[in-house]
């Protein structure tokens, strides 16, 4: 099978190749996944490039302790183990497993897989897995959302992003996005009952006041923020500027955390992790038509590099889709 891996770390283009594999084969609680679309994520675009570099210990000091790439996926069933009992050849699932650019994976079965709601195109499903988990569990985990609560979304159109205005508002809150003018229009289809254009207005200077922020975007201070924050507000950072090689988005978040050390609200941060309750909380979602992907454009697998420049090139609109 055809896998993306990278030896050493650098630019995608540079350092990312397709390589033959063995096919994997089923433990007994196991299902093998014919893989059809997977998604690019700001993180495997740090794991390639090998940045921040306080992050090396963990992704390797001279080299990824990983080769292979890749999380999300969706596809089709193609074997079981003999305990398998959930699902079954010829299903469609989509999750997370590590090494997903692939054209198959091993998922144990009551790990991170949930049937594919019929609806979505496995372009669609492959999206979901790593940014939609991202803005539930930041929002109703970490952010405690409450109904009929005033929640921003600062960085809306990205990711994380449009999937956060669409949970948030079907967890009945009163959302605000926060984008840039080309992308107003993605904002309000999504739902938000107010979106404000960051390149002609400051959200941080228009008087109203926020119970949640989840911080996608992460370019601006606390001390911004908390102008437009209520006293018990919580600040749900999830990213963050890329440009400090050392530091990366972490830079932002010990800033924001020091800087709120004396205030009454809270600064909190955390990675999403994969959960099969929350996917099929997630699945339900989408089966409603609460939740729907926004995919900003679709690559072949032998275009991986391509993608994940893309990437970390700027801020797409949505997902990154790769189609094996």
């Amino acid at each position: 099978m055809r896998a993306a891996v990278r030896s050493r770390f650098g630019l995608p283009r540079d350092v990312v190749e397709l390589r033959e594999l063995e096919r994997p084969t089923p433990a007994d609680d196991e299902v093998l996944v014919k893989v059809r679309a997977t998604s690019v994520n700001i993180a495997e675009w740090y794991s390639v490039t090998g940045r921040p570099w306080i992050a090396r210990p963990t992704m390797g000091m001279r080299r990824p302790k990983n080769e292979r790439l890749g999380v999300d996926y969706a596809g089709t069933v193609e074997a079981v183990g003999n305990d398998v009992t959930e699902f079954a050849p010829g299903d469609d699932v989509f999750g997370g497993r590590d090494g997903a650019y692939a054209d198959y994976v091993c998922v144990r079965e009551e790990r991170a897989i949930v049937p594919k709601p019929p609806s979505v195109t496995f372009e669609q499903a492959a999206a979901v897995g790593t940014a939609a988990l991202t803005a539930l569990q930041g929002l109703r985990n970490k952010g405690e959302l409450e109904e009929g609560q005033k929640v921003l979304i600062h960085g809306a159109s990205g990711g994380v992003g449009t999937y956060a205005v669409q949970i948030a508002k079907a967890l009945g809150a009163h959302v605000t996005a926060v984008c840039s003018s080309p992308n107003v229009a993605i904002a309000q289809s999504l739902g938000a009952d107010r979106v404000v254009d960051y390149m002609n207005d400051d959200f941080t200077r228009d008087g109203e006041r926020y119970d949640l922020v989840l911080d996608v975007a992460g370019t601006r201070p606390f001390s911004a923020l908390n102008r437009v924050l209520e006293p018990s507000a919580t600040v749900v950072v999830v990213g963050g500027p890329r440009a400090n090689r050392l530091l990366g988005p972490l830079g932002h978040l010990v800033g924001a955390r020091l800087a709120a050390l004396r205030a009454s609200q809270q600064v909190v941060f955390f990675l999403a992790r994969f959960d099969k309750a929350d996917l099929a909380t997630l699945r339900e979602l989408i089966e409603d038509g609460s939740l729907t992907s926004v995919v900003d454009s679709v690559f072949a697998l032998d275009d991986i590099g391509d993608a994940l420049e893309h990437m970390g090139s700027g801020h797409p609109r949505g997902k990154i889709v790769v189609k094996m």
